[in-house]
């Protein structure tokens, strides 16, 4: 567990770098190279929402699409925690061009492979690589950019693009499938990645060199011994529980009521339409409510309520209207929850552990990816769309619930 003093306060900012002056300043140059970046990957990335479309083309059974979904999971996982802390160590630019590079490797491997071994150590490897820029963005942001309301503006942008980069994938996708093949889409996410290694290389500033007085980089032990960072992680795998359940939920609910594929493709619509008309009208005030000495764990846990409730409405639903309003409203608290969690992971991290502590926050959508599937199948299996309501509900209150330690462990003390 950190020292008393940590507990009590956030830790303070860290000084402003040279190019960077005041709030009024234009945002770094590295930062606008990887929200660009983070947009293309993610437009580009097909790999994963594409997968199990290409192992069933491969001829592959189901039991071991299902092995090698899981292992691109566990690869996903493994792969934040490594890269966040490979940042630390070695560099931003070096970890996030290596992974690109990995990625522009291994992707290719997975397209044109054939035998269940060799897509299912493919798939592992793309997993590690697939969401690596997280944490490195992340630590880039917080070395560059000083002051919280910037940062908070950054972190509504960048869940902005990547949800734009999404809905992008989904429907190039769908257009290109089936002209083109799936391996075609895969390479193509191996030269947009390839691509952004060379942008990051550019971008991205060189580590510096490190000096006597300069902290070592932190270790596993330090960080998961930070209750601040685990209440963190547990309230985040709570709120995006039902963020996730829009792809593992949904369509099995919909798939019950008879209604259409073309209904769920409706309601990913309607999600990212409200995510396109919200978020420019939300940043600004996320932004102002930055500025206050706390991180806005108030926020999250608010954020957690409305998308545990938002996406839980979607038990009581029985129409594509029905299931498309009740994304809708989850949208509100998807994006002030990711802008809040960015805000107190930026507060809480040691400057010599920024890229560690993203990777361990960066687990967060991995294990809510691995649980929902296996939340979903349970309540519809034991008790139908009602359950699925409770239980989405009670995952949001649950992520509500873990922020009144963190709260109170994040509060500045009074002098």
């Amino acid at each position: 567990m950190p020292p008393k003093s940590l507990l009590a306060r956030p830790n303070p900012a860290s000084p402003p770098p040279a190019e960077y002056t005041s709030h009024g300043q234009p945002w770094p140059a590295a930062v606008w190279a990887l929200l660009i970046g983070t947009f293309a990957v993610r437009a580009a990335g097909f790999v994963y929402p594409y997968l199990a479309y290409h192992l069933s083309a491969r001829g592959v059974a189901a039991q071991r699409v299902t092995l090698i979904l899981a292992l691109f999971g566990a690869g996903w996982l493994a792969g934040q925690l490594m890269c966040g802390a490979l940042a630390d160590r070695i560099g931003r630019r070096a970890t996030l061009a290596g992974a690109m590079v990995t990625a522009a490797i291994a992707f290719p491997v997975l397209a044109q492979s054939h035998t269940v071994v060799s897509l299912s150590a493919a798939s592992f490897v793309a997993g590690f690589v697939y969401d690596a820029p997280r944490p490195i963005v992340s630590a880039v942001i917080a070395d560059t950019v000083p002051d919280e309301p910037t940062r908070a503006r950054i972190a509504g942008w960048r869940h902005f693009a990547t949800n734009v980069g999404a809905a992008t994938t989904g429907a190039v996708g769908g257009v290109l499938a089936a002209p083109l093949g799936f391996p075609a889409l895969f390479l193509f996410n191996a030269a947009v990645c390839g691509a952004f290694a060379v942008i990051a290389f550019k971008a991205v500033p060189p580590r510096a060199r490190r000096t006597h007085a300069a902290p070592p980089p932190g270790s596993y032990r330090a960080a998961f011994g930070d209750i601040r960072l685990i209440l963190l992680w547990l309230a985040s795998v709570c709120a995006f529980v039902p963020v996730t359940a829009l792809y593992a939920v949904l369509p099995l609910m919909m798939t019950e009521d008879h209604l259409p594929a073309s209904a769920y493709g409706w309601s990913q619509a309607a999600g990212a339409a409200a995510v396109l008309i919200l978020s420019p009208l939300m940043n600004g005030w996320l932004a102002r409510r930055a500025s206050g000495p706390s991180p806005m764990v108030g926020l999250l846990a608010a954020g957690a309520a409305v998308l545990g409730a938002g996406m839980g409405s979607a038990g009581f639903a029985s129409t594509s209207t029905g299931y498309a309003a009740a994304v809708v409203l989850a949208v509100p608290g998807e994006i002030v929850t990711f802008v809040a969690a960015a805000d107190i992971l930026n507060r809480i991290s040691p400057s010599n552990s920024r890229g560690l502590y993203a990777g361990i926050w960066g687990t967060t959508l991995a294990t809510a990816v691995l649980l929902a599937p296996l939340l979903a199948g349970w309540c519809l299996a034991a008790g139908g769309h009602l359950l699925v309501a409770m239980a989405l509900t009670g995952c949001g209150l649950a992520g509500a619930a873990a922020c009144l330690p963190l709260k109170a462990l994040t509060t500045p003390t009074l002098p």
